[in-house]
């Protein structure tokens, strides 16, 4: 295949994934409606449902641009041989070709950053400080951007720099080492990161005692879930919005609650939230992705190894010298497609689960009517859309639609005489 066929390919395969991104969101849309469903009455008064609307038509609108002009960059960038003059004044220092891919890699990824940054201060201080949701001051913004590459330099670049070294150093069988190497790396830095890497970022501080940590603790120990602790995190220094996590593997686990969540649910709420989130590591959801991602991972590597010195492909991007750091990079515009039906699938696989957590929080903590309330606080509170259009459901969602959740719930109190429940639902 000559240059022009890949040069080709790799333009095609920008242009199409712009287009369809824009056509779904178009779709989207399209498919909003000014009725708000009954389901929602009580918690989302007609002000704040439109105001959602907005939110999402005001956020597509800037995606839109911002996608426009990083697609322009990118063609430009690709057809003038940027990559070719990053790769020069990475050689100019000098050193062996490990260094000088992490030199390539670092400025290449510094350049995307800058280019990036008005993009994400417009986001943050504009839009989000628009709809209520933003509360991060600059100070603590840029110092986040400084902490990012802190971490790149320390952890990232010596990962890289192992994996440009197997792929130089090795036989035709280097993918396999760098996939052990990356399955191991990953492993461990799942382990480290609630120790080392997610502290640098926020505060995390013990639940006090009280109803809140006493249901939670009870709930854990009747079902035999082990942990190190319950945490809350100062998500509020950022923004309004809500959320709760698990972190960690085995005992190590640790339940994280963002403060601004503990501030606008019950408790029943917040312990079928908690439920849920079990359910995904009762359910063993968390092995099955990982064990998915690390099978996905080998293929991405097996199907590298055939591109990474194809000098045809290197001639497309008008590179002079051929390398495994430039090869990887190119090699990732190629494989945008199996990526792309790979995060279809795996974001099927995700909804499939959600509703499988779901179904074992009701059933080991019979409060359906809490977790419906908690969906919909949920909802409300982060202005999110409750009439996606399927299309962009099936793409793009890891979780089903609020309004689908909901009704599974309800389904399953009606046909489970046990859990049947019907207290007075209470809005927020």
């Amino acid at each position: 295949m000559s240059a022009d066929f890949y040069l080709y390919l790799i333009i095609t395969l920008l242009f199409g994934e712009y287009a369809f991104s824009i056509f779904i969101e178009y779709l989207n849309i399209k498919n909003l409606s000014s009725l708000l469903p009954s389901e929602f009455e009580g918690f989302y008064n007609g002000l704040k449902y439109q105001k959602s609307q907005e939110y999402l038509k005001e956020n597509t609108g800037f995606e839109f641009i911002s996608s426009s002009f990083m697609l322009a960059f990118t063609i430009t960038f690709i057809l003038v041989g940027g990559f070719n003059y990053l790769d020069v004044f990475s050689r100019n220092f000098g050193c062996g070709e490990v260094i000088t891919g992490i030199i390539f890699s670092l400025t290449l990824k510094f350049l995307m950053d800058i280019i990036d940054l008005p993009f994400d201060i417009y986001d943050t201080f504009i839009i989000e400080k628009k709809y209520g949701f933003n509360k991060i001051k600059p100070m603590i913004f840029f110092t986040d951007f400084l902490k990012d590459w802190l971490l790149t330099i320390l952890i990232g670049a010596p990962i890289l720099a192992a994996i440009f070294y197997i792929f130089i150093s090795l036989d035709k069988n280097a993918w396999l080492y760098v996939w052990f190497f990356i399955v191991t790396t990953q492993l461990i830095l799942a382990f480290l990161s609630p120790i080392i890497i997610m502290p640098l970022f926020n505060k995390f501080t013990p639940l006090e005692p009280g109803k809140l940590k006493d249901e939670i603790e009870n709930y854990a120990k009747k079902h035999n879930f082990k942990m190190k602790g319950i945490f809350v995190m100062d998500g509020s220094k950022r923004s309004s919005k809500t959320n709760a996590f698990f972190t960690g593997f085995g005992r190590f686990r640790r339940i994280v609650l963002y403060d601004t969540l503990i501030a606008k649910h019950t408790t029943q709420e917040l312990v079928s939230i908690l439920a849920h989130e079990m359910g995904h590591y009762k359910k063993k959801h968390m092995i099955t992705f990982m064990g998915i991602s690390f099978v996905s991972l080998g293929l991405m590597l097996f199907i590298l190894s055939l591109f990474i010195n194809n000098p045809h492909l290197f001639e497309a991007f008008k590179m002079d010298n051929l390398s495994v750091y430039a090869g990887i990079i190119f090699f990732g515009f190629i494989y945008s497609p199996i990526s792309f039906v790979l995060g279809i699938f795996s974001n099927y696989l995700s909804r499939k689960h959600e509703k499988e957590a779901d179904r074992y929080a009701i059933e080991t903590y019979p409060k359906p009517f809490a977790m419906i309330n908690a969906l919909k606080k949920l909802t409300v509170e982060n202005l999110s859309n409750l009439r996606p259009h399927p299309l962009k459901v099936f793409i793009h969602y890891s979780h089903p639609p609020a309004l689908e959740r909901i009704n599974f719930i309800r389904a399953l109190n009606v046909q489970n005489a046990e859990l049947k429940e019907s207290p007075p639902e209470i809005a927020a």
